[in-house]
């Protein structure tokens, strides 16, 4: 069949989705570099690796598209336009059918062209499991099959380990109950380049609730308290990184690398002026913080780390908290994703999520005093509940280091920021607020 106008409806419909990398942008081209065909007949199922370029920046995304001759009317949503030959392209992602192949795929081992399908060794797949896909939440797709796995599809992959699946499954092996397990995943080979992870497939907690919900629904209920979860997920948190220096190393930044990691975040703080203007009120004091980091004297340990911590990260399953998604942030090079750095941003990630639990209560009424003390010191308890389950596993304070910590945090506000401004600015207040507080006090 012909496929020569799927690159034109690809163009159109790629910026449209919740995962795609340039909002607002205009795309100025795209080009399909793969074309693997997973499933022949009615519906088909071809693999496809896309290179889309907004301004001057081209982002690699992974689609995968249905093909029909008829459109099931449920299906319709998820259309991606009518082929030349009058066939129906669709996102594949959300047809239980489709979804079926990939799962099959898995616990077949199978290989197609340049795609191979891998199961981890002893894992167990119930192929009859009816597939449901997630909402669009994320940089990424997820697919449930049964109560029992979780496909995720990674929409912008990269060549190289992908720490989602690396980091798990180390930690799984070493029978550590803090991860989800994989089962599986699909990676696509190149003849010049390492082996590129598209999707993992792992364990699903199906009566499990995550912690940005669990904190929301707190927050909403007569006698707001979360220092209980947020004591475990401290000790959770520590435990995570003693887990991961055991299995992956450990070193230490010394002084002079703090002058580097200090102009990173200069640097960074400098493109945000361009987003977000209202940051120029606080330049000054954000700077100065940064700059203090070139004074510290006491080296800072460094090591694998979540890289991307939050409350939606993190879930409460019969058995405590486990901690998903070690990929980090989807815009940031692989090999930085993967590198060692301070278990303090991690921390700083986890207290800059509280607040804003917190803060997102106050957005239909931020005048209200009486509302915002109490969120003030909703976010104190946890603060400080965290800090010491932390410190009763790992035996310091993480608030010993309080220039590093600071930074981070304000380092953490400032991406917020941007990132508000970019795709929700209802909430730009959220990070604005947390960055005139540190800043004054």
């Amino acid at each position: 069949m012909s496929r020569g106008s799927l690159a034109d409806l690809l163009a159109v419909w790629l910026p449209a989705q919740r995962w795609f990398a340039g909002s607002g942008a205009i795309l100025r081209d795209l080009v399909i570099s793969s074309d693997v065909r997973l499933k022949a007949g009615d519906p088909e199922l071809a693999h496809l690796i896309v290179d889309a370029t907004t301004g001057t920046q081209t982002v690699r995304y992974q689609v995968f598209v249905g093909l029909t001759a008829e459109l099931k009317p449920d299906l319709g949503p998820a259309a991606i336009g009518t082929l030349a030959d009058g066939w129906t392209a669709y996102d594949a992602a959300v047809d239980p059918q489709l979804t079926a192949v990939l799962l099959d795929g898995i616990a077949s081992q199978r290989t197609e062209g340049p795609i191979s399908f891998r199961l981890e060794p002893g894992a167990v797949i119930d192929q009859a499991a009816a597939g449901r896909t997630l909402p669009a939440t994320a940089s990424n797709t997820s697919v449930v099959f049964g109560d029992k796995a979780i496909l995720k599809l990674l929409r912008r992959p990269s060549p190289g380990q992908h720490p989602d699946l690396e980091l798990p499954s180390r930690l799984a092996r070493s029978q550590s109950r803090l991860v989800a397990a994989p089962r599986g995943w699909i990676e696509l080979s190149a003849d010049d380049d390492e082996p590129t992870v598209l999707a993992i497939l792992a364990e699903y907690f199906a009566h499990s609730r995550d912690g940005w919900s669990l904190a929301i629904a707190d927050l909403e209920s007569a006698e707001p308290d979360f220092s209980g979860p947020a004591g475990r997920l401290g000790q959770a948190t520590a435990q995570l990184h003693a887990e991961l220096a055991a299995a992956f190393g450990a070193g230490v930044l010394p002084p002079a690398a703090l002058a580097d990691l200090a102009g990173i975040m200069a640097a960074e703080l400098s493109l945000a002026l361009g987003v977000v203007p209202d940051l120029a009120e606080h330049e000054q004091a954000i700077r100065a913080c940064y700059t203090g980091l070139a004074e510290l004297t006491s080296p800072v340990e460094i090591q694998r780390i979540h890289g991307d911590y939050h409350l939606a990260q993190v879930l409460d399953t019969a058995e405590g908290w486990v901690i998903l998604d070690f990929e980090g942030e989807p815009s940031v090079p692989l090999t930085r994703r993967r590198a060692y750095a301070p278990t303090l941003r991690d921390v700083a990630g986890m207290l800059r999520s509280f607040d804003y639990a917190a803060q997102h209560q106050l957005l239909h009424d931020p005048f209200d005093q009486r509302l915002r003390a109490l969120a003030a010191d909703w976010v104190r308890r946890c603060r400080d509940a965290f800090c010491a389950g932390y410190r009763e596993v790992a035996g310091t304070d993480p608030r010993r280091n309080a220039p590093l910590l600071r930074a981070l945090l304000l380092q953490k506000a400032v991406y917020e920021a941007v990132y508000e401004a970019k795709h929700r600015p209802g909430w730009l207040p959220i990070p604005l607020h947390a960055i005139a507080e540190a800043v004054d006090e």
